[in-house]
């Protein structure tokens, strides 16, 4: 059983049809991060995959990096809903993977892909305006308000600077003082959709 993206499709559930003897062969390439030419058929929300071959080979990803193909992977299968048309998210997640193996900077290149996929599944937030639709200025400082937006507030410790929120427009991740409330805002607005179970991926980084 395999989850899957599909260019142009979206996630998709598939029940892979492996026998014979190129059966040891073709398990090896049903893994992570694997690129591979499919054919697949199914009317319901099950797919068969019937013939499939290694497009690329596969990402050698080791230590933090393969921890963080894995935050991608799990990330990606629970957020994503099955079966609803989501053409643009096969690109946004090779991008994202293809960065990842080639950066040593990893943190920017999470929060972009978290921020993106939030967008892409209707999520996301305006960064560079306000919740009354003025731009947003690096002097002031801003509190998230749910189903709002951003709203100036006199209480610095309570928000964001204007500042950050449009470093985070640009998915500009560089510099320390961006990261950390990036990091908290994406945790929380993915909340609702990963539910109260906890990402696996995350405990692999515990006391490394």
């Amino acid at each position: 059983m395999l989850n899957m993206l599909v260019e142009g499709v979206g996630h998709l559930t598939m029940l892979a049809r492996i026998k014979g003897k190129q059966s040891l062969k073709h398990n090896a390439h049903l893994q992570p991060f694997g690129l591979l030419l499919c054919q697949y058929a199914g009317r319901y929300d099950l797919k068969y995959l019937n013939k499939f071959e290694l497009a690329s080979e596969p990402l050698q990803l080791s230590g933090k990096l393969l921890y963080c193909g894995f935050y991608l992977n799990e990330l990606t299968y629970r957020a994503i809903p099955c079966n609803e048309p989501l053409e643009q998210v096969f690109e946004l997640y090779q991008t994202h993977l293809t960065l990842l193996a080639k950066c040593d900077d990893i943190e920017p290149i999470l929060r972009s892909y978290e921020f993106q996929l939030l967008s892409m599944l209707g999520f996301g937030l305006e960064f560079d305006y306000d919740a009354h639709g003025e731009p947003v200025s690096a002097n002031y400082s801003y509190q998230y308000v749910d189903e709002l937006g951003f709203v100036r507030t006199e209480q610095p410790q309570l928000g964001f600077s204007g500042a950050v929120l449009l470093a985070m427009a640009e998915h500009d991740f560089a510099k320390q003082a961006v990261r950390q409330p990036a990091k908290h805002l994406s945790r929380y607005l993915l909340k609702p959709l990963l539910g109260h179970k906890a990402l696996k991926s995350r405990e692999l980084f515990i006391s490394r």
